[in-house]
């Protein structure tokens, strides 16, 4: 087993935990956040209101174009990528916690991570980490290795674009 590759990033978001949190499950900026990588969205679920504790799960298609070679002969010219979030109820102060789970179709890749929202006055602070692992020894590392910026960017950049989003949204 390969050591796993380590995700980790903190945004600060000028909004309340529960509107970064209606923004992160909005179906629209999960298909904008999709097509800003170059991807699609296949499919969104949602179990419930976002006022208490819920699951979603996101299907989308990922470019391989900025991968190494080894990994776009493995996946070919893009990669479906399910995302399980499992979220918690708001704690007193708003703050709560999403358990992240990716698993990627035809790669030996697991991405597992926890987001952190912190009610931080008028702020959140957006903080993620987690890691890429691989059950295959020698490919599966180097798929991870190719596949754990391309994911770290994904979910990074969907902080960045919250941003974006809840200033023209709001």
């Amino acid at each position: 087993m390969e050591e796993p590759m380590a995700l980790a990033a903190s945004t600060t978001l000028a909004a309340s935990a529960q509107s970064v949190t209606d923004v992160f499950t909005n179906e629209e900026f999960i298909k904008h956040v999709s097509e800003t990588v170059g991807g699609e969205l296949k499919s969104f679920t949602i179990s419930g209101p976002t006022s208490g504790a819920f699951t979603t799960t996101t299907v989308r298609t990922l470019p391989t174009t900025r991968m190494p070679d080894i990994a776009k002969k493995v996946l070919g010219d893009s990669l479906t990528v399910t995302q399980e979030e499992s979220w918690s109820a708001p704690a007193a102060d708003g703050s709560r916690t999403n358990t992240i789970k990716l698993t990627v179709a035809k790669a030996p890749v697991d991405v597992t991570a926890e987001q952190k929202l912190v009610v931080n006055g008028d702020s959140t602070v957006v903080e993620l980490s987690g890691d890429v692992k691989s059950s295959v020894p020698f490919l599966g590392g180097k798929i991870a290795s190719a596949a754990e910026p391309v994911i770290g960017r994904a979910l990074n950049l969907q902080a960045t674009l919250a941003q974006e989003w809840l200033a023209s949204h709001s």
